[in-house]
């Protein structure tokens, strides 16, 4: 299940909120007792966060409503950002993403996709930055940021660490990978990204841990760990008794601009989330096909098709800056669980399963 967000700020009174997600419910109290003094109670520990945050969604130039592109990544308070268009840092700052990010992802050098990285660099050595920033993207991604780094003949402060890839390449990650993906951009070298995290471990069934008279503690925690455990009567459990089928990770995936194609249908099959770009609407679709391009609509079937849970339209033209509901009509009449952008939109990605 994917939820949308929002923040608030300077509450001056008591606030209750849940997050629900398809394997359980959370609800956390919070109460303001004394000025800068909160308590705060929750019946249940939080599954771990995965959240979106579109930074930008306006497609080769910004818009009084719109930026472009950017989107975050959250995961357990690690934030990636893929790709860094124009104004990305001061998005950053307003929307309340971390400059401690360790990773920048590009899917293709354009420069409604690059720009912005230039003042993010400067902004990061001002800032006293010290820890080497990764940066990821397709062929040419050593000499484009080597401008980009050497642009306004200011010394960084920090080590920039940068790999080029090809489509197919897997970074693996504590507990997840980030897997590249091709799609198709009008001829350039342009990669998608998809953030999969690994099988977790099966649901353990605390009551029927209880009846069989075992004590909870460190045997569980063993069992559920998939050891075998001996009882002090001699009884040995084993952890198929106690603990279910390993259940799936999360899925979410970002194109970055592309017409629809195989590269990203295949990526995205049983996606949670895809972010994906719809920069026109149907009647426009020529020029979706001569700009490298997509629909709204056509975006739209490629999640039908490759069984997403939510599909999330962004890189609008400047001509759906103010009102994009046209393309959000045309696009849920091929896949109803749509959500149409907007800069600074949060989505929570939760567990299938």
């Amino acid at each position: 299940m994917c939820k949308l967000r929002t923040q608030v700020f300077g509450a001056a009174r008591p606030f209750r909120f849940a997050i629900v997600n398809a394997t359980q419910s959370i609800i956390l109290h919070i109460e303001r007792k004394d000025a800068g003094k909160w308590r705060a109670a929750t019946n249940y520990i939080p599954a771990m966060s995965l959240a979106v945050r579109l930074l930008g969604t306006s497609a080769s130039r910004p818009t009084v409503e719109r930026n472009v592109a950017s989107v975050a990544i959250v995961r357990e308070g690690e934030t990636l950002l893929v790709d860094c268009g124009e104004g990305t840092q001061r998005q950053m700052m307003r929307y309340g993403v971390s400059f401690g990010l360790a990773d920048i992802f590009f899917t293709h050098f354009h420069a409604d996709h690059v720009i912005g990285v230039i003042g993010l660099l400067r902004t990061m050595s001002l800032q006293g930055r010290t820890d080497p920033l990764r940066i990821w993207g397709p062929r040419g991604a050593q000499r484009t940021m080597k401008r980009a780094e050497d642009f306004g003949m200011d010394r960084l402060t920090f080590p920039i660490q940068v790999e080029e890839l090809d489509a197919g390449k897997v970074i693996g990650r504590k507990d997840y990978s980030i897997v590249t993906f091709p799609v198709d951009h009008r001829g350039s070298r342009s990669l998608g990204y998809a953030l999969v995290e690994e099988e977790r471990k099966g649901r353990f069934n605390p009551e029927l841990a209880r009846s069989l008279g075992i004590p909870e503690g460190p045997l569980w925690g063993e069992i559920h760990r998939g050891r075998s455990v001996t009882l002090d009567d001699g009884r040995v459990i084993d952890p198929s008794v106690l603990v279910g089928a390993k259940r799936p990770g999360r899925r979410v995936v970002v194109t970055g601009d592309t017409r629809p194609c195989a590269g990203t249908l295949e990526a995205a099959r049983g996606a949670d989330l895809l972010v994906h770009e719809a920069t026109f609407g149907h009647e426009e679709h020529e020029r979706a096909v001569e700009t490298g391009h997509s629909t709204a609509r056509e975006a739209a079937c490629l999640a039908r098709d490759a069984g997403v849970r939510s599909l999330v339209l962004t890189h609008f033209s400047a001509r759906y800056s103010r009102d994009a509901s046209d393309l959000a009509r045309e696009a849920r009449e091929c896949f109803e669980n749509t959500i149409c952008g907007r800069d600074g939109l949060e989505v929570e990605v939760g567990y299938s399963a």
